[in-house]
């Protein structure tokens, strides 16, 4: 069949691939004015067979500035500690966040959630169609898909984004290469139920040439996450549950009397990323732009904070607020943390599998080093839940810029991701300082609670944009003219 071409306004966005990333992304844009199209090359129906099984703190802050945090709070198992391979210690407890805790919950609830705000947002979804194409010019990208029945199409956005994994369609039209190599092969998934609950709700151990990971999933069903180096085969190679069973016991000593699988899957994990997160008017999110080791769970959790960073900037350049210099930010202080996530995941991978006499004292050092030394376990942690992360400021910028926002309290009993919501900025002053000038509603005006007298500007992703110790209100003013336009 011919194809035919739908014409869209120049300030459309289209998002391929509908996980969190893309859901995530999806709905700041629609949330913030920007019609979106949604390309899915998957069925409608979200499945529960999901890889991903933890949502760490600075997921559920962006996720509490959106008001979906409580929702996933009171369905999943929140986590404060666990013991990582056996070999190290991992305690949520002094986290500096509201969300001091590893949320135990499949990928498949986030999406749910996620989707669900989408749609109200006005997102268009649509399924089964596959990128079969792309290219650009200097007003605009055209995408060549077939959808359902064969039927091919032009669609035309201002900006595309591609969030479709790691064999990215998008990614592969623009030409950008996807280096790095496999780290583990032949690592078997299944969820089954379990005769023997374990006594953690995050059970994760590695021993000799094995490693292995138990964690709940809802309705009764566990997710079983097992790896054996003796037996690197490949993919689609024949997989039963008694191969599954054999290494959780040399793990554990026990298989927990596993049972009744409803799937059984086998992949390989790799280390790659993308050299460029954007080439020209198209962009890269989650998976399509940076894959990683499975341990310390922050595959989907980096995912969604770019999504975070990249939603906003790309609505306010839409909606001329800010110029189109801004969106060559999110390369700048996202490619560096996808770098240092495939630094922290291999390393706690090849940490737990060390078998040499040298390696395993360079473990015994490096644990005992991470357990005791509080500076260093404070950055290990910030690294592993996201919290640790900052970007990039300016020559003399004041210190904070760049810098996380923890929830702050504000006057009235207020919180700093409630002001969030919506994808304001938040500009927080002391108390004898007045403004209400919002924005168009792109600003919330708040106060300290305390008799702090810093002023903060707030990014929509919860990073500092700009501070000062004692700003006047001419000052106040020049930053919000440059920062929200």
């Amino acid at each position: 069949m011919n194809g035919t071409e739908t014409s869209t306004s120049a300030g459309t966005v289209i998002v391929v691939g509908s996980g969190p990333t893309g859901l995530l992304l999806a709905g700041d844009l629609a949330t913030a004015g920007v019609p979106v199209t949604l390309l899915e090359k998957r069925p409608e129906k979200i499945s529960n067979l999901s890889r991903a099984f933890g949502v760490h703190a600075r997921t559920l802050e962006q996720l509490d500035a959106r008001a979906l945090a409580d929702d996933l709070e009171a369905i999943g198992q929140p986590l404060d500690h666990f013991s990582l391979f056996g070999v190290l210690t991992v305690d949520f407890t002094d986290l500096p966040s509201r969300f001091n805790h590893l949320l135990v919950l499949p990928q498949y609830e986030v999406e749910k959630v996620l989707r669900r705000r989408a749609t109200e947002a006005g997102v268009e979804f649509r399924y089964e169609t596959e990128v079969t194409g792309l290219s650009q010019d200097p007003d605009g990208v055209t995408v060549e898909v077939r959808g359902p029945g064969g039927v091919s199409e032009s669609l035309r956005a201002a900006y595309v984004v591609g969030a479709d994994g790691m064999r990215s369609a998008v990614r592969n039209a623009i030409g950008l290469p996807f280096p790095g190599r496999a780290v583990l092969r032949s690592i078997v998934l299944a969820d089954v139920h379990l005769d023997e609950q374990p006594r953690n709700v995050l059970t994760v151990g590695a021993v000799g040439d094995a490693l292995a990971l138990v964690a709940p999933i809802g309705d009764g069903y566990y997710r079983i996450t097992a790896w054996n180096r003796m037996h690197d085969v490949a993919d689609d190679a024949p997989l039963d549950l008694d191969e599954i069973k054999e290494i959780v016991r040399r793990v554990f000593g026990r298989d927990f009397g596993m049972r009744d699988p409803r799937w059984m899957s086998r992949f390989h994990s790799d280390e790659r990323q993308a050299p460029a997160y954007r080439v020209g008017r198209v962009f890269l999110a989650g998976d399509a732009a940076h894959v990683h080791s499975p341990a310390g769970g922050q595959g989907m959790n980096t995912g969604l904070q770019d999504a975070a960073n990249l939603g906003w900037k790309l609505a306010a350049v839409i909606r001329g607020h800010a110029p189109r210099t801004l969106l060559d930010s999110y390369q700048a202080e996202r490619h560096p943390v996808g770098k240092a996530v495939l630094r922290s995941s291999g390393g706690l991978v090849r940490l737990a599998m060390a078998k040499r006499p040298w390696t395993r004292a360079l473990r015994t050092v490096l644990t005992t080093v991470l357990d005791q030394v509080t500076p260093v376990r404070r950055k290990a942690l910030g690294r592993l839940t996201g919290i640790g992360y900052v970007y990039p400021a300016p020559r003399g910028a004041h210190r904070l810029v760049g810098t996380r926002v923890p929830d702050l309290a504000l006057t009235d009993g207020g919180r700093l991701y409630e002001a969030l919501r919506g994808g304001r900025f938040v500009l927080v002053t002391p108390q004898d300082y007045d403004t209400k000038d919002a924005r168009d509603g792109r600003l919330a005006a708040e106060h300290w609670a305390s008799d702090r007298r810093t002023a903060l500007l707030v990014r929509p992703d919860g990073y500092v944009a700009w501070a000062a110790d004692a700003a006047d209100p001419a000052e106040i003013e020049a930053a919000l003219a440059e920062h929200v336009g």
